[in-house]
């Protein structure tokens, strides 16, 4: 079996061997798993799952089960939660008993062991710890968890590289988006700064390449989100005056001739708000193969969705950063020197 390439991605040795890795655990898993017709599924809430979300609790337990079948079952009745209906958002307690009605998904092999070398990429990607908390800045092309055709992901990769069992993702960002992603180590950790996203007292800066020239230095751009699903079962979504509220603050960095560099701030949590709204107002991210990728750009191409998690700014620690990647890094040079070519040069007769 060899390994699969994202072809479309440049990227340095080490996260191309970690993405490489990833895939090619994941069509390993597919191809040698079966399915099987499953009975009633029990589950007891105990202190480790406590106040999480009963989607997210079913997404890690019924691995081979796409996200779109979860949320139907949710809707449909068929989980219950102490008997009773409940929606996605639930959130569970201690001592709770959750029926899920019989359904049929993948039974997926064990995954291969980590090995050294992938254990020290992951390990060499972390930016900051302590007692409670992980960031790891994650590269793009990995999926933050399995599941939906991916069977081994960031979290994964990381329990297994670091040994520990008790590891959960606080936050999650797009598999095309690289950059900061917070892992508790505690359950403690994971209440108080999930606690901190919700109440919005952690903030969230993100470095986005866009299509055009954004005329705005800064700007708050307020478009209600809805998501929605294709008929695969895949997620979109689109501005509609009935859906949830969402805010993002623009502020541009740098402008060039068919592009502008831009640091956003989400001060909601939708899925792909930010590259929503900047489809929004004109100017959709450049290598976004979902959002506004029709729209005219003349500029230097990109091979990735041009969208990283660059700063967190949480109460009581300190600021964490992860750097623009050379793949970004490479494609700003590149428009600072179409940018350069273009400008006039000046005579002497010009500059008197």
């Amino acid at each position: 079996m060899g390994y699969v390439y994202l072809s479309c991605v440049k990227h340095s040795l080490n996260d191309q061997f970690l993405i490489n890795f990833s895939l090619f655990l994941g069509r390993s898993n597919c191809m040698n798993s079966t399915q099987d017709w499953q009975s009633v599924t029990w589950f007891e809430v105990d202190e480790h799952q406590e106040a999480q979300r009963i989607d997210n609790f079913l997404f890690s337990r019924l691995k081979g089960v796409p996200k779109s079948r979860i949320y139907r079952l949710i809707r449909e009745g068929q989980v219950r939660v102490n008997k009773k209906r409940l929606k996605a958002e639930t959130k569970l307690a201690i001592g709770d008993q959750i029926r899920v009605a019989p359904i049929r998904f993948e039974q997926k092999e064990d995954a291969a062991p980590v090995s050294d070398k992938v254990a020290q990429s992951l390990l060499s990607r972390v930016v900051y710890e302590d007692e409670g908390l992980l960031v790891v800045n994650k590269p793009s092309g990995i999926a933050v968890h399995g599941g939906s055709g991916v069977a081994y992901g960031l979290i994964e990769g990381m329990r297994a590289a670091t040994g520990k069992k008790y590891l959960e993702l606080i936050h999650r960002i797009d598999r095309d988006t690289s950059g900061l992603v917070m892992i508790s180590k505690k359950r403690s950790t994971l209440k108080l700064l999930q606690d901190m996203l919700r109440e919005k007292k952690k903030k969230k800066t993100y470095a986005a390449i866009v299509k055009g020239q954004v005329s705005l230095d800064n700007q708050l751009i307020d478009q209600p989100l809805l998501r929605y699903e294709l008929a695969n079962g895949e997620r979109r979504v689109c501005v509609s005056k009935e859906a949830q509220e969402s805010t993002t603050q623009w502020n541009v960095a740098e402008r060039f001739m068919h592009a502008t560099l831009v640091y956003a701030s989400p001060l909601s949590g939708r899925t792909h708000q930010i590259r929503v709204h900047g489809l929004s107002i004109g100017h959709p991210l450049i290598g976004d193969d979902k959002y506004g990728h029709e729209t005219a750009y003349k500029g230097p191409k990109a091979r990735r969705l041009c969208l990283h998690a660059l700063r967190l700014e949480i109460p009581g620690y300190e600021t964490i950063e992860a750097p623009l990647p050379e793949d970004m890094q490479s494609l700003v040079a590149q428009l600072r020197a179409q940018k350069k070519d273009k400008e006039p040069v000046l005579t002497d007769r010009d500059q008197d």
